[in-house]
């Protein structure tokens, strides 16, 4: 069996890849590996089960539940909220752990399970492991012991989780929004009632966008992977900035008055400075990924403050914040992390933050966003290479060596191979678009020619 687990769950296409025979049995070992590990020890398991509005987030929220309660797990159902919301549901209500169906940005025909610790924290890599050695064992007939009569889970719908939900994300904010005109894009998805109802809650005045999913069109040309209808929203209404979640709404990326893009590494450089300010900013540090724009760390460097960088993906962004203690950490994606009131990304969390910063200094968000000036980026796939030789090849040090004398200090090279396909990333960065271009190319050839 390969493996299940990805960086941030288990995704496929829903009844397909993702099947309703795999979510119950992964539900049903994650109940018995949880139990094995002693987190249910002298009590009654709870567990807390979310989705996003996709179709097949209904048969997968089905399977789920059933598989949990067959294992003698309590659950309570929280219906259609964002990823974030569940985390934080599941340590605000004492659960063991949570459950997402969600396949977050991604297409609808996806969908993705995605498994809390207690507290609203990440599954240990070893857990996940664990489970999917059991989920193995069980699927191809290993026997597991069944609770009969009382001993099965019992299942409750909790419909106050919004408004909870919500009355947190209120209580995080230093300032309120009144005057500022906000237009919303939902992705037609997880956030499209809990988000638009706390901006509306902190004062602004909400236009709201792609606010109506179907269960059939999540991200469907909107949302945070789609800006074109939020960039032309915000001109048509004068509003003061535009906000666009992905279907989960564990991210946030944004768009100032003119209609431009402000996205994840602005948005960690406001909220940083910001941050400072108000003495929240742990260390004066901001964990980012290896793929920041090199402008991001120039200008956090100007302003003093202090940068560490892990390897992409926010699960890598967490694990360096929980291990330091450090508050605020994210990618250019816009999965933004502020431990003192979130455990994973929350969208509509920064957005919040984030215009409470326009308010409070009554700035447009352009001024805010100019603290840093993105240098052009290229990005070279290079496909059918050994991505196993990047890092002992001479040649290709060589080569990089080159590129980097070649663009100083105001540039930049990465060269990252991929985690599930045979192929290097080049990624150059450059004051010059043209220079980036030229030296990304010439990369990408003696990757080619080197690894091929």
């Amino acid at each position: 069996m390969g493996r299940l687990f990805g960086t941030d769950g288990v995704r496929g296409v829903a009844n397909a890849d993702l099947t309703a025979e795999l979510a119950l049995g992964l539900s049903v070992a994650a109940a018995h590996v949880l139990a094995e590990a002693g987190t249910f020890e002298g009590h009654r398991p709870t567990a807390v089960v979310g989705r996003d509005p996709r179709a097949s987030g209904e048969f997968l929220e089905a399977a789920v539940v059933a598989g949990l309660a067959s294992a003698g797990v309590d659950v309570v159902q929280v219906g259609v909220l964002p990823t974030p919301a569940v985390a934080y549901l599941s340590s605000e209500l004492g659960a063991d752990f949570g459950v997402m169906l969600s396949a977050s940005h991604n297409a609808m025909p996806d969908n993705g399970i995605k498994f809390f610790a207690r507290g609203g924290h990440k599954l240990a890599d070893d857990i996940e492991h664990r489970i999917e050695a059991v989920y193995e064992e069980h699927r191809t007939g290993a026997p597991w012991d069944r609770p009969t009569g009382s001993g099965v889970g019992r299942v409750r719908t909790y419909a106050e989780g919004a408004e909870r939900y919500v009355a947190h994300l209120i209580a995080a904010l230093p300032n309120r929004l009144d005057g500022l005109k906000i237009v919303l894009d939902e992705a037609h998805g997880a956030a499209a009632l809990v988000s638009p109802e706390a901006f509306a809650s902190a004062g602004a005045e909400i236009v709201t966008i792609g606010a109506e999913p179907d269960g059939l069109n999540i991200n469907d040309g909107c949302g945070s992977t789609h800006l074109g209808l939020l960039r032309a929203a915000v001109v048509e209404h004068g509003a003061d900035l535009g906000i666009a979640h992905d279907g989960d709404a564990d991210r946030c990326l944004a768009v100032d008055h003119t209609g431009a893009e402000v996205d994840g590494d602005q948005i960690l450089a406001v909220l940083a400075l910001a941050m400072r300010e108000r003495s929240a900013l742990r260390s004066d540090t901001v964990v980012a990924t290896v793929m920041s724009n090199l402008g991001f760390k120039l200008a956090m460097e100007r302003e003093g403050l202090s940068i560490i960088q892990t390897a992409v993906g926010d699960r890598y962004v967490l694990e360096e914040m929980k291990e330091h203690g450090y508050t605020l950490g994210g990618e250019q994606s816009g999965h933004v992390i502020i431990s003192d009131h979130a455990t994973t990304g929350d969208g509509t969390l920064t957005g919040l933050l984030l215009a409470a910063r326009v308010a409070q200094t009554g700035r447009t968000l352009r001024e805010l966003a100019s603290v840093m000036e993105r240098l052009p980026q290229v990005l070279i796939n290079v496909p059918d290479v050994d991505r196993s030789r990047v890092g002992t090849s001479a040649e290709l040090a060589s080569a990089v060596g080159d590129a980097e004398r070649e663009l100083g200090v105001t540039g930049r090279v990465l060269l990252r191979p991929s985690g599930t396909e045979p192929l290097v990333r080049v990624m150059v960065e450059a004051a010059d678009i043209d220079q980036a271009q030229s030296v990304a190319g010439r990369l990408a050839d003696v990757v080619k020619s080197t690894l091929g």
